[in-house]
């Protein structure tokens, strides 16, 4: 009797339960209904070939328009098409779009506290960034782009970067001397102070540069960019690392205004959304990096790590700045002083538990 009483309560629940998945069946539709048509659009600092970079933008596009069946669409424009690659935060701050896809560090000519929303030298590496975000540091972040009229997510992130393409031979710090560089964010102060000449030049812009010989060399991404954009044909020399992008994070912005017309349920859609191009990118990037290093090579591209007077003569002077920076600039030190400490608490345990696991693997894949 207990057995049959159980399986009549049983089936009594199945019901109740299919019923009110009947309901929800129901409601769900008449709740999309209810929502609001929306339309924005996206400006990009990326030009379209840089698929993976710019093809973030349209990831959050589709994820966005597909959850809300199709009822909020964001159609997304590469560098150019609506504003300058350089100029998204001014337009997202004015209200001419309503979101863009771009890297703080591109403004800290307004000031050098947007260069910690992507990268700065000898910063953290992806994972630690994406740390850094969670345990406290988009909320700084937050605090400080709210004062531009931004709200900012982290869309994307390129995992550690190369050092740039030269059309000479570095071969001690001393070469730096006179050397005209496109480079981005606070590296370019750094780099002055080492005698280069820095100048910043949005993406689709920086092959013919390099090829007139307007700049001497030029960071831009990574292998798979990099090869894209066809930097190998006009400069020969591939330097490593990037010790100014060891994690760089890519945002979304969004004008403050237009964030909070939002409903609550676009609202975590788009957040969820910029998630999933966060891990979309840098899986991208790890995947398709290594191949195309390996094509370069073969192209005849002429792999070099900087030399070792050069980085410690980069990292003095990075750190050093950035004590001066504190000192002077309150929105710098409130974010420094999460991040320094942060960065060292870390780099601890990538020494105490990461990197043996990492010099092990290494050297059992050289044993035949």
């Amino acid at each position: 009797m207990k057995r049959r009483a159980f399986l009549k309560s049983a089936g009594a629940g199945a019901a109740a339960t299919g019923a009110g998945l009947a309901v929800a069946g129901v409601a769900a539709p008449a709740i999309a209904q209810s929502q609001p048509e929306i339309q924005w659009r996206l400006a990009s600092s990326f030009p379209k070939s840089t698929d993976i970079l710019f093809g973030a933008s349209e990831l959050i596009a589709r994820r966005v328009a597909e959850s809300t069946d199709g009822k909020f669409q964001i159609r997304a424009f590469p560098a150019g098409e609506l504003v300058p690659g350089l100029q998204v935060l001014d337009a997202v701050q004015n209200g001419s779009v309503q979101c863009g896809h771009t890297c703080g560090y591109y403004y800290v000519g307004k000031d050098p506290t947007f260069a910690f929303d992507t990268a700065i030298p000898f910063g953290p590496n992806a994972r630690q960034t994406t740390a850094w975000f969670q345990a406290g540091g988009l909320d700084l972040m937050r605090a400080f782009m709210k004062n531009h009229n931004v709200i900012q997510f982290p869309a994307g992130n390129t995992g550690a970067q190369m050092g740039g393409w030269y059309r000479k031979e570095i071969k001690t710090a001393a070469d730096f001397q006179g050397l005209k560089i496109r480079i981005a964010g606070i590296t370019g102060q750094i780099m002055s102070k080492m005698g280069a000449t820095p100048t910043q030049i949005a993406g689709a812009d920086v092959y013919p540069a390099l090829e007139k010989g307007t700049i001497d060399a030029t960071e831009f991404v990574g292998p798979y960019d990099d090869e894209r954009l066809g930097f190998h044909q006009v400069a020969k020399y591939y330097y490593y690392p990037g010790w100014w992008e060891g994690g760089p994070n890519v945002s979304l912005y969004v004008n403050l205004q237009e964030w909070e017309k939002l409903p609550k349920s676009y609202q975590s859609i788009l957040t969820a959304a910029c998630a999933e191009a966060n891990t979309y990118m840098i899986a991208r990037y790890d995947s398709e990096n290594a191949k195309a290093l390996k094509r370069l090579v073969a192209k005849g591209t002429l792999l070099r790590a900087y030399p070792r007077d050069l980085m410690e003569q980069a990292h003095k002077i990075a750190f050093e700045y950035y004590d001066e920076l504190a000192k002077t600039n309150p929105n710098f030190k409130t974010i420094y002083e999460s991040w320094k400490p942060f960065l060292d608490e870390t780099q601890l345990w990538f020494r105490v538990a990461e990197l043996p696991y990492d010099s092990f693997v290494a050297s059992a894949g050289t044993k035949k």
